[in-house]
């Protein structure tokens, strides 16, 4: 499946770390849809807090498993994988076709830190069930991308 065009003008973020989303912030009811089905949809996966983000913020790491992808989320970069800030953005490892897809599709957009060494992009917060949607076709694809599955952006659906 191919993700939509995001409909109307890009958020603002902030400019430096922490990366956080500004305009446009998810409503409650769907910051609390999207982590309570992160927590039961992302089978080989841990939680806890982020190593990286903002207090608050709800962090999925690989459960003991060695990343295949080349690079995920610092400091360590072979464990945190995503994680969900308060405002509902989230900051994520994907594979270098989906980050593309993401970024043209207006979906999102790179970290201030992004590198080579340092794979992160902001997914913003969903401001409706559609993108809601759209945020868990994203999510799965980081899940894709950090264990090695060959679904991205194109392949999955999310349950």
């Amino acid at each position: 499946m191919e993700l939509p065009e995001r409909s109307g003008e890009r958020p603002r973020t902030g400019s430096a770390v922490p990366h956080v989303q500004l305009s446009q912030t998810a409503p409650a009811e769907l910051i609390d849809s999207l982590r309570r089905w992160m927590t039961v949809s992302l089978p080989g996966t841990v939680i806890r807090p982020s190593e990286i983000s903002e207090p608050g913020s709800l962090a999925f790491f690989l459960d003991g498993r060695v990343p295949a992808a080349g690079v995920l989320l610092p400091p360590r970069r072979d464990a945190e994988f995503a994680h969900v800030h308060v405002d509902g953005s989230l900051h994520l490892a994907l594979s270098p076709d989906d980050q593309r897809e993401l970024l043209a599709k207006g979906w999102g957009e790179r970290h201030p830190l992004y590198s080579p060494e340092i794979n992160v992009v902001m997914l913003y917060g969903p401001r409706s069930e559609a993108e809601l949607a759209v945020a868990k076709v994203v999510v799965l694809a980081s899940l894709a991308y950090a264990t090695g599955s060959p679904a991205g952006l194109a392949e999955v659906e999310p349950g």
